[in-house]
C-alpha cells in the first residue's frame, strides 16, 4: 500500500512532488466528462518519466494481435482506445530559458484534484537564475459542453526585476501509445492550419472503422500574439510579455474536439468545430466554470455517500464515485465503460463483463433508468458480432465478447478469448438485474428476449451430455477466477448456464405473440433447454458443505494467502503463471460471485460454509474482488471483515493496493465502495418487488448516509448510532421494508 495523497474528503491534493511517483499522481487526477478524458500529465513538456494520455470515446485502432502460431478463431486484431492528438500542449519560457519540473528549482507545490467541481489545480514556485516566478494552473472538461476542454494559467513575477514570459501554446500530432504493438503513429493530419488540426487514424488491414477527429484553439489572454508556426504534425501559437514586479498575466487555452463519430464527413465536422469554437469564445471563464459546476452539483445532489468518523472512507467513495461520473453518465448510447476509462491504456479502453456484473448494479441506484437501459441497448445492438464471436467457434446462437468495441471478439489471450465465456450470463444477469430493480419490462420482453434466446442458444450448443454420469456439464473453461485456466465444470459459468436456460424459458412465456414469432424456438428447442435446467451439473463437495469451483479443485495443496509469504505478493507480480495456476489461489470472487448475484436464494448455512472456504484462498488480485466478499461478509454478520474489504475496495487506486495503479486507475471496479456499503452495510435488496433495507454501523464511523434511485423515487437513507433514518425526497409514498418489518415512506422521516 502507498498513499501519496492528502486525506481530504472533497480533494486529492498533495504538497510533495517526487518524479518517482509522477505516473500515479497522473493516474489519480485524471479527468473525463463522458465524451473524452485525460490522465493528470503536465500542460508543458516534462523529461523525466511520464504516461501522457488523452482519449476519445469511441474512438480506437485495432492493433494487430501478435502469437506464435495461429489457432482457428483467434482474434485477428486486439481492439484498444488510442492516444488522441494532444490538444492541451502549452510550454512556458521564463528569459528565454524553458520550464521543466524534471530539472527546475521548485517550491511550494501544489496538486489538487477539486472532486466537487471536476477541476484539475497545480501551483508551484520556480526559480530560474534571478527570476521566480509563481504558476496556478487550472483544468477541466466542460460537462455543459462536451466537446469543449478549458485550460487557464496565471503568471505572478515574484522577482526583483521585470521577467520575460513566452508561452507556446500547441495542438501536436505527433503521439504514440505506450502499449501497442505498432511501432507507428495512429494518426495522419489531413488538414492543418493556424491553431486547429484535423487528423484522421491510419489505415488498418482489418476493415474496421476509420475516426477523424478535429481540435480548435482559441485563446483569451493578457500576453502579445506573435505568430504562428505549422509543421507536418503541430500547429503551434507563441504569446510574450515582460512583467514588473508583482504583475500578474493570464492565459486561457479553450479547445473545442470534435469526432467523426457525430459527423458523416469531414466539411460537416470542420464547419461543427468552427461553430462551437466561435460560440465558447464569446463566454467567459467565469460563466463556463459555473455552468460546468452546476452540471457537477446536480450529480453530487442525487447520489452523494456521506461518512461522518472517518475520513479515508469518505475520501475513497467520493473518489469511486467521481472516477465512475467522469467516465460514463448514459448520455451516449454507443458507449460503455472500459476498465481503466480515460486514464490509461491498459485493458485498450474496451467494453468487459465488468460493466454487466458490476456497473449495473450502481448505476441502477445512483442514476434514472435510462442510463443503465443504454447500456443494455449497447449489447443488443451489438449481437451481430456475438453471432459472429460464436461461430467462430463452431457453435450456434450468440457469444459475447469479452473484449469488444464493435461487438466482435478483439481480446489477445487465448483463455480468456475463448473460455471465459460466463460473460455470456453475466449480460443475461444484468437483463433480469434491470428489470427487477426498476420494475421496467419493456426491454426484457422486446430486445432482451432477442439476447436471452440467443444466449441461451449458445448455452445448449456449449454444454454436452455426460452419458456415465447422466448429467450435462461443460469442459474447457475459465470462471471469473483467471488464476485457474482451461478447467471442467467451473460451478460460476455452469450455475450461469442452466439459470440463463430457466430464465429464458420463463421470459418467452410472457413475450407477446409478434415477438414469439420472431425468436421462432421451437419446441424441440425449449424442451432441450428444459432438460438442461434439470439435469446440469453443479459441482458440490457433501464434507466441505460447500459448491466447489471446478472439477479437481479440492485436489489441490489448499494452504490459506496467510502461508504466502509478504514478500511474494501480490503473486501476480512475483510468480511464474505456471506456479500460479497450480495454486489454490483464487484471484476474485468465482464462487462468491454468484452467490452475491443471487444472495436471497442461498441459506444462511450454504453462504456461510462457502465464504468460509473460500475467502482464506482469494489474493483478491483482481481490483474486482473485494467489494463482492464485502456484500458476502455483511450479509453473514462479519462485520469486521465486511469493513476491511470495504476499505480495500473504496481505496483500492488511493493506496495503490495492488502495485498497478501507474498503469491507470480501476473505473469499473470504482462502483465496489457504493457496492460494499448500499448492499453490504446498508443491506439493500429488491425482491419480489419490495425495497428493503438490513443497516448495520461500522463501529469506527459514526454515520453514513446516502441517496438512491428507485422507481421514480430518491429515498435518502442515514444510518448512526441511534438507528436508521429513511426519507422520501422526491416522489410518490412507498412501502419499503426494515429489519423485516414494512414502513410506508412518505417525505416524513422514519426511523
Amino acid at each position: 500500500m502507498k498513499r501519496i495523497f492528502e486525506v481530504q474528503p472533497w480533494n486529492v491534493s498533495t504538497h510533495e512532488f517526487k518524479a518517482e511517483d509522477k505516473r500515479l499522481q497522473e493516474s489519480m487526477t485524471s479527468l473525463g466528462n463522458g465524451y473524452m478524458g485525460m490522465r493528470g500529465f503536465f500542460d508543458e513538456d516534462y523529461s523525466g518519466d511520464s504516461l501522457s494520455g488523452i482519449y476519445l470515446g469511441g474512438v480506437w485502432f485495432p492493433d494487430k494481435t501478435r502469437v506464435g502460431w495461429w489457432k482457428n478463431g483467434y482474434p485477428k486484431y486486439f481492439g484498444k482506445v488510442i492516444n488522441a492528438v494532444n490538444f492541451i500542449k502549452m510550454n512556458f519560457e521564463i528569459n528565454g530559458s524553458k520550464l521543466d519540473l524534471a530539472k527546475d528549482q521548485i517550491s511550494d507545490f501544489e496538486l489538487n484534484l477539486h472532486m466537487k467541481d471536476a477541476v484539475l489545480t497545480r501551483s508551484f514556485v520556480v526559480t530560474k537564475g534571478d527570476a521566480k516566478v509563481k504558476f496556478n494552473f487550472e483544468r477541466l472538461l466542460s460537462v455543459a459542453q462536451k466537446e469543449l476542454s478549458v485550460q487557464k494559467v496565471t503568471m505572478e513575477n515574484l522577482s526583483n526585476e521585470p521577467v520575460e514570459i513566452k508561452v507556446i501554446s500547441a495542438i501536436d500530432a505527433n503521439v504514440k501509445n505506450e502499449d501497442a504493438n505498432y511501432d507507428e503513429r495512429f494518426w495522419e493530419v489531413k488538414d492543418i492550419a493556424a491553431g486547429s488540426i484535423v487528423a484522421e487514424t491510419v489505415a488498418n488491414d482489418f476493415g474496421t472503422p476509420r475516426f477523424t477527429s478535429g481540435m480548435q484553439a482559441n485563446y483569451v489572454t493578457s500576453l502579445q500574439p506573435v505568430g504562428n508556426e505549422l509543421t507536418d504534425l503541430e500547429t503551434s501559437t507563441t504569446f510574450t510579455g515582460k512583467l514588473s514586479q508583482g504583475e500578474v498575466a493570464s492565459f486561457e487555452k479553450r479547445v473545442i474536439v470534435v469526432t467523426s463519430r457525430d459527423y458523416d464527413s469531414q466539411d460537416k465536422l470542420v464547419k461543427a468545430m468552427n461553430d462551437l469554437s466561435k460560440k465558447v469564445s464569446t463566454i467567459s471563464y467565469d460563466e463556463l466554470l459555473t455552468a460546468h459546476k452546476n452540471i457537477w452539483a446536480q450529480r453530487w445532489e442525487q447520489s452523494d455517500v456521506k461518512i461522518q468518523g472517518d475520513d479515508e472512507a469518505q475520501q475513497g467513495m467520493r473518489f469511486n464515485l467521481f472516477g465512475l461520473f467522469t467516465t460514463y453518465y448514459g448520455d451516449d448510447a454507443r458507449l460503455n465503460i472500459g476498465p481503466k476509462g480515460f486514464t490509461g491504456e491498459k485493458y485498450g479502453g474496451a467494453t468487459y463483463w465488468d460493466t454487466e456484473a458490476f456497473a449495473v448494479p450502481v448505476y441502477l441506484g445512483i442514476t434514472k433508468p435510462e442510463v443503465t437501459r443504454n447500456l443494455l441497448m449497447y449489447r443488443y445492438k451489438q449481437l451481430d458480432g456475438a453471432y459472429v464471436n460464436a461461430k467462430e467457434q463452431g457453435l450456434k446462437g450468440a457469444l459475447y465478447p469479452m473484449v469488444t468495441f464493435n461487438g466482435i471478439e478483439c481480446h489477445n489471450e487465448w483463455e480468456i478469448t475463448f473460455e471465459e465465456i460466463h460473460r455470456n450470463g453475466d449480460i443475461a444477469f444484468a437483463i433480469y438485474n434491470y428489470t427487477r430493480y426498476t420494475g421496467d419490462k419493456s426491454y426484457v420482453l422486446n430486445e432482451g428476449s432477442k439476447v436471452l434466446t440467443e444466449i441461451s442458444r449458445f448455452w445448449a450448443d456449449r454444454v454436452h451430455f455426460s452419458e456415465r454420469n447422466n448429467q450435462y456439464m461443460i469442459h474447457g473453461v475459465t470462471g471469473p477466477d483467471e488464476y485457474e485456466n482451461n478447467v471442467d465444470n467451473n460451478w460460476n459459468t455452469n450455475y450461469l448456464a442452466r439459470w440463463t436456460l430457466e430464465y429464458t424459458l420463463k421470459v418467452l412465456g410472457e413475450v407477446t405473440p409478434e415477438q414469439t414469432k420472431k425468436l421462432n424456438v421451437s419446441d424441440e428447442e425449449k424442451a432441450k433447454w428444459q432438460d438442461i435446467v434439470d439435469r446440469m451439473y453443479l459441482p458440490y463437495d457433501k464434507d466441505l458443505d460447500i459448491f466447489v469451483q471446478h472439477d479437481g479443485f479440492l485436489d489441490k495443496d489448499i494452504q490459506p494467502v496467510s502461508a504466502i509469504p509478504e514478500d511474494q505478493r501480490p503473486i501476480n507480480q512475483n510468480w511464474s503463471w505456471d506456479k500460479i495456476l497450480r495454486s489454490p489461489y483464487i484471484k476474485q470472487g468465482d464462487v462468491l460471485q454468484v452467490i452475491y448475484d443471487f444472495i436471497d436464494d442461498f441459506t444462511p448455512e450454504q453462504k456461510k460454509s462457502n465464504f468460509d472456504f473460500y475467502e482464506p484462498l482469494t489474493v483478491h488480485e483482481s481490483s474486482l474482488s473485494p467489494a463482492i466478499y464485502s456484500v458476502v461478509a455483511a450479509d453473514l454478520h462479519y462485520e469486521k471483515k465486511a469493513v476491511e474489504l470495504y476499505e480495500r475496495t473504496a481505496r483500492l487506486d488511493l493506496d495503490n493496493y495492488n502495485n498497478d495503479t501507474v498503469d491507470g486507475l480501476h473505473i469499473t471496479s470504482m462502483t465496489g465502495g457504493w457496492i460494499a456499503m448500499v448492499q453490504g452495510f446498508a443491506g439493500m435488496r429488491v425482491h419480489d418487488d419490495v425495497l428493503s433495507y438490513k443497516p448495520f454501523l461500522p463501529q469506527k464511523w459514526q454515520s453514513y448516509s446516502f441517496r438512491q434511485v428507485f422507481r421514480g423515487r430518491v429515498i435518502e437513507v442515514s444510518v448512526d448510532k441511534d438507528g436508521n433514518h429513511l426519507k422520501l425526497i422526491s416522489g410518490e409514498p412507498l412501502d419499503i421494508k426494515v429489519n423485516n418489518k414494512t414502513v410506508t415512506l412518505d417525505s416524513l422521516q422514519t426511523n
